[in-house]
């Protein structure tokens, strides 16, 4: 069953939720197709994700997601966790760190939690620094996690 996103009607119901885990996504298969679209959109045709026949024989047992496959999926994911409310418009800022402790193998199924680490004035409105991990359903290691910067303007 899907949470329902927690909803923020200001920059300071923001800060005062700095720190808190706001919940999990529901879980997100990873099918070889998207793999192969993102080498398409990217050009990253590496053999580890697009040749199942090659893969099946190298180090993963498998094609694997692309780390920024994993990692270009968090705008998807964190309004499924949060939403910002009375704001023009929000824009991806950046992203401080990103790491990938473990790959993600076509057929795995994935879910993510954040946390919201700062918020800070931004020229305009607000910026949001967010902790999102992202995990492998089995798996003890996170797949990514990431430190995302958003901009929110009023």
């Amino acid at each position: 069953m899907s949470q329902q996103p927690r909803v923020f009607a200001s920059p300071d119901e923001l800060r005062a939720a700095v720190g808190e885990q706001l919940g999990w996504t529901d879980w997100l298969e990873i099918e070889q197709k998207r793999v192969d679209a993102f080498a398409e959109a990217t050009g990253d045709h590496q053999w580890i994700h697009v040749d199942p026949e090659r893969a099946a024989q190298g180090p993963f047992g498998g094609t694997i997601a692309h780390g920024f496959l994993t990692l270009s999926l968090i705008p998807s994911l964190t309004p499924r966790l949060f939403q910002v409310e009375g704001v023009r418009m929000g824009v991806n800022y950046g992203v401080n760190k990103v790491r990938f402790p473990a790959p993600v193998p076509v057929g795995s199924r994935l879910r993510a939690t954040a946390v919201i680490a700062d918020v800070a004035e931004a020229k305009g409105g607000f910026q949001v620094v967010t902790r999102v991990t992202i995990e492998r359903e089995g798996e003890e290691k996170p797949v990514c996690v990431a430190e995302t910067v958003a901009r929110f303007y009023l």
